[in-house]
């Protein structure tokens, strides 16, 4: 399949205002702190994943995150959406401790993340997929369910139709109807991107989004993450594209084997001798 034609040549500027309009509506107003690790150990056995690691996502900032592979980045991402639990520290949202917080819980209150492996149900479509991620807003209970009781029929309405327009933001609208395994590699991406925004998060947390993606694929990316950005959805970026990464983030954290080497802003972590040395390369 030849990606030009199932990809925009660029977004329609319609399709980001109503994508930025969207973002917004998904910010809970009122609570405004942010998403923290405090001093995050993790031990796998005898082996240490992460060892006294903080890091703070604040709502409305993109967060890159960058370092070696093995250095410890999706360990990091796993501990704050759910998947694993700390060996020490803590983990904290709006000044609450998380603690033992399952995956679920965490999305119902607002973190929401992306794999570096898109994990998509294949024989679902592109619109099935994105309503997926409102299940945590979805009020209707078994038995509403299972009499088709007319509320659950308003409620799924009101799902599809943000999905839709989620997918049109995107710039999936073109493959709205196409089961998820015809995707090229790029619209996996952008999809799954669309369903965490289905959950109307607060936090999204990207696990090497730009991963496979062209230099235009990478770009529209860079658009979309500015929209979630000035929406005021805190983006926590995963990534090994570092030029993409130094130009698009608002502060960056850097992690060799485990340990934090350097946390500042990106010109601030680009001229660090040790991120040079241990990264970045001469």
């Amino acid at each position: 399949m030849n990606r030009a034609t199932v990809m925009p040549a660029a977004p329609a500027q319609g399709d980001l205002a109503r994508g930025a309009a969207l973002a917004s509506a998904a910010v809970p107003a009122p609570q405004r702190g942010a998403l923290e690790a405090l001093d995050i150990s993790k031990q796998f056995g005898g082996l240490s994943a992460l060892a006294n690691v903080s890091l703070s996502l604040r709502p409305g900032e993109v967060h890159g995150l960058i370092g070696p592979n093995g250095s410890g980045k999706t360990t990091l991402l796993n501990l704050l959406s759910g998947y694993y639990q700390p060996s020490a520290g803590s983990i904290r949202i709006d000044d609450a401790e998380l603690g033992a917080a399952t995956v679920q819980r965490r999305a119902r209150i607002g973190v929401a993340r992306t794999f570096q492996k898109p994990r998509l149900l294949p024989g679902l479509s592109v619109l099935d997929n994105a309503m997926l991620g409102a299940w945590p807003h979805a009020r209707s209970g078994f038995l509403a369910t299972a009499f088709g009781l007319p509320s659950v029929a308003r409620e799924e309405k009101a799902l599809r139709v943000r999905a839709t327009e989620l997918l049109h933001g995107i710039g999936l609208g073109h493959v709205i109807g196409r089961r998820a395994n015809l995707l090229d590699h790029a619209q996996q991406r952008f999809l799954e991107i669309a369903r965490g925004l289905a959950m109307r998060p607060r936090f999204m947390l990207l696990d090497e989004p730009a991963g496979g993606l062209t230099g235009h694929e990478i770009e529209h990316l860079g658009d979309v993450i500015r929209t979630l950005r000035d929406a005021g959805i805190g983006v926590l970026l995963v990534e090994h594209h570092t030029d993409f990464v130094f130009r698009i983030s608002d502060r960056v954290t850097t992690l060799n084997v485990g340990k934090m080497i350097r946390h500042g802003t990106p010109d601030e972590v680009r001229a660090d001798p040790e991120v040079i040395r241990v990264y970045l390369g001469a």
